[in-house]
């Protein structure tokens, strides 16, 4: 099964690759198709929103099964924010140390620095049908930023039950404990029966 990856992060892309090389799933991304992708504005209020738009618009474009992502980093002192606005949280064009900075200087003083990465994953049929799942890391913001892997704002997160930052712990640590992670192996069991037998009008989930 071959899959189109609905991003054209060089890093998001690194990583489905990696979490999916023993799926037998084939992954393509936006930047290797020759035929154009309409422009998605992803202006839902929620990560599912993101990701069931991505998935569905992509899918009917290529006439191909689609898997999109959209997340984010919850921050609990903040309400929730960066929230769905992570990636361009400092404003635009999407600048990662900017965005790093900004969350630092939000949090100056605070002592309560509970945060979750969040992911939510759908994937849609060519017919624009689409499902989702959800994963979570638990964790906490650094007081500065740590640790040269990773993207966003791994060098600023650590992971539960760890003291080093997502940047620190390299991509095979990253990679089992992840909210993509996460998602990606709940939607490995959940979806790998779809993926090979069901036919391309799939029912949508209620």
């Amino acid at each position: 099964m071959e899959l189109i990856i609905a991003t054209r992060n060089a890093g998001k892309r690194a990583e489905f690759e990696t979490l999916l090389a023993d799926s037998g799933i084939r992954c393509t991304d936006l930047s290797m198709l020759s035929t154009g992708i309409p422009a998605i504005d992803e202006d839902a209020t929620s990560f599912a929103g993101n990701a069931i738009k991505k998935a569905v618009i992509t899918a009917i474009a290529t006439r191909r099964w689609c898997l999109a992502d959209d997340s984010g980093l919850e921050v609990e002192a903040l309400d929730g924010a960066p929230g769905v606005h992570s990636a361009r949280y400092a404003g635009e064009p999407c600048d990662d140390q900017a965005n790093n900075r900004k969350l630092r200087q939000a949090l100056k003083g605070c002592n309560q620095r509970t945060a979750r990465f969040l992911c939510v994953l759908a994937l849609s049929s060519p017919s624009g049908k689409a499902q989702i799942v959800e994963g979570v890391c638990d964790g906490h913001i650094a007081a500065e930023p740590r640790g040269k892997h990773g993207f966003g704002y791994d060098p600023l997160f650590i992971p539960e039950n760890y003291t080093q930052t997502m940047a620190e712990l390299g991509d095979s640590v990253k990679n089992s404990i992840s909210h993509r992670a996460a998602a990606l192996r709940l939607a490995i069991e959940r979806w790998k029966v779809v993926l090979t037998t069901l036919p391309p009008n799939w029912p949508a989930r209620e």
